[in-house]
């Protein structure tokens, strides 16, 4: 009977080892419990193509400090007091740095009386157009105080005003006529405008 026992025994380890077996075949849930992650990343690699757009839409208006920085020039309108208070104050400071720094060099100031005139012509306002032409001769004088020879009193410096202005008359006229024409383009261009805009309400 012992020996009919021992045999019966080997069959029954035998029999465990398919439950062995059987255990084995738990791991591979594991394995997709462990995939879900996977799928679940997926997901985050299609988001992110999404915020380059949303990028690219934030940089668009990155152009547009050019206008800014083209607003930032100065543009003022002058009256036609402003106008000649404005040339005649610029040429009398620069009548002064004349004859400080080049000894009272006629041509000196009034190679620097041109652009003023340009500045008077283009900044006085519409309104006041016919004043620039005016006001600028009148500056011209003025500058000449501190560039007039000095010597012999106030008479003296009178003549050297007069002196001033006799040969330095071509500048004088070229400043003035350069006025003449930018104030004159002005006016043209604000009848033209004016013209435009009636024939549009009509």
């Amino acid at each position: 009977m012992s020996g009919s026992d021992r045999s019966v025994w080997p069959p029954r380890s035998s029999g465990s080892a398919p439950a062995a077996s059987s255990s084995r075949p738990a791991r591979p849930s594991r394995a997709t419990g462990s995939a879900q992650p996977a799928r679940s990343t997926r997901p985050v690699s299609q988001r992110r193509p999404g915020t380059a757009p949303a990028a690219a839409a934030v940089r668009r208006p990155g152009p547009s400090p050019a206008p800014q920085t083209a607003r930032r020039f100065p543009n003022p309108r002058l009256t036609g007091l402003g106008g000649g208070l404005f040339c005649g104050a610029v040429m009398l400071l620069l009548g002064y740095l004349d004859a400080l720094l080049f000894g009272s060099s006629l041509t000196v100031y009034s190679v620097l009386f041109l652009p003023v005139c340009v500045l008077t012509a283009v900044w006085v306002r519409r309104g006041d157009l016919m004043t620039a032409p005016v006001v600028v001769p009148i500056a011209f004088a003025v500058g000449l105080v501190p560039v007039a020879d000095q010597g012999g009193g106030i008479g003296g410096h009178l003549m050297g005003i007069v002196t001033a202005l006799a040969t330095e008359a071509g500048w004088l006229y070229g400043g003035t006529l350069v006025t003449a024409l930018i104030v004159t383009v002005r006016r043209v261009r604000l009848m033209v405008r004016r013209a435009a805009a009636r024939r549009r309400s009509g």
